[in-house]
Parts: structure tokens; C-alpha cells; sequence
């Protein structure tokens, strides 16, 4: 029924997030949380960020972040600087070590996809991303 869409969709984020955690050990890769994932990525697209910018593209407040981000430094996966010019503001970059991790993760993820799509035809595949979206719009409109 349409009212059991959203747990299905929560069930299949459940199971991804498990078979990524399965894979990263099965790799002997460093275990985070998603939203350390998600800043990692964000920074594998942008190359730098502002901390607020950060916070805006992964959708958390800016403490937060400032909180997900110092466990990532913590664990050499990033930098901060402050900006040059402005020194209120930090920049965050990737390190090497953030790099390699992306990579790694990257494959996993592609390993994710081709097993969460593999019965799907390409039609199937944009139409049910076509509805998600749909679904993603009306509730950011809401909120």
C-alpha cells in the first residue's frame, strides 16, 4: 500500500547501509557513519568547502558538521585551514588518506547499485528514480 512506500524505502536505505558496512570490513576499510561518508563524498566532487557550505550540501546544521568534521580530521581523513580571507571561516579539503577512501568506497558502492538494480530494465531504473525524486520534492516542499 502507499501508506508502507516510506518503510520500504527506509528498509531498502537499511539493507544498502548494511552491505556497504559488510563490504568496507570485508576490505578492512575504517568504519563511519554515513554522514561522515557523505562529507567525504561532497568533498570528492568539490575538491574544498566552507563549513557552512558542508553543512548545507549534507543537510545538517552547522554544529553538526563542525562535529563530524573534527572526527574526520581526528582521523586524518581531512583539513581544515582557515580561509585566507577570511579567517573567521575554515576551508575543508581532503587529505590522502580521505582520497584513497573515497576510492575505495566508490567501487563498493558501484557493487551496490549493480546488486540493488540488477533485475531492472533502464526504463524501470528512470522511472522509479523519476517517482523518487518526486516523492523527495514534495516532502523538501513540505519541510
Amino acid at each position: 500500500t502507499k501508506d508502507s512506500i516510506l518503510s520500504l524505502v527506509s528498509r531498502i536505505h537499511s539493507l544498502s547501509q548494511d552491505f556497504l558496512e559488510k563490504k568496507m570490513e570485508d576490505e578492512g576499510l575504517f568504519k563511519l557513519a554515513t554522514s561522515h561518508g557523505n562529507i567525504l563524498f561532497v568533498l570528492s566532487r568539490f575538491k574544498s568547502r566552507s563549513l557552512g557550505e558542508l553543512a548545507e550540501k549534507i543537510n545538517r546544521d552547522k554544529s553538526t558538521a563542525t562535529v563530524l568534521v573534527r572526527k574526520l580530521e581526528k582521523e586524518g581523513f581531512i583539513f581544515m585551514e582557515k580561509d585566507s580571507s577570511d579567517s573567521r571561516k575554515k576551508i575543508i579539503r581532503l587529505s590522502e588518506k580521505g582520497m584513497k577512501f573515497n576510492s575505495a568506497t566508490e567501487n563498493l558502492s558501484r557493487q551496490l547499485i549493480s546488486s540493488a538494480f540488477s533485475s531492472f530494465s533502464d526504463n524501470e531504473k528512470e522511472e522509479l528514480l523519476s517517482l523518487l525524486y518526486r516523492i523527495y520534492e514534495n516532502l523538501y516542499d513540505a519541510v
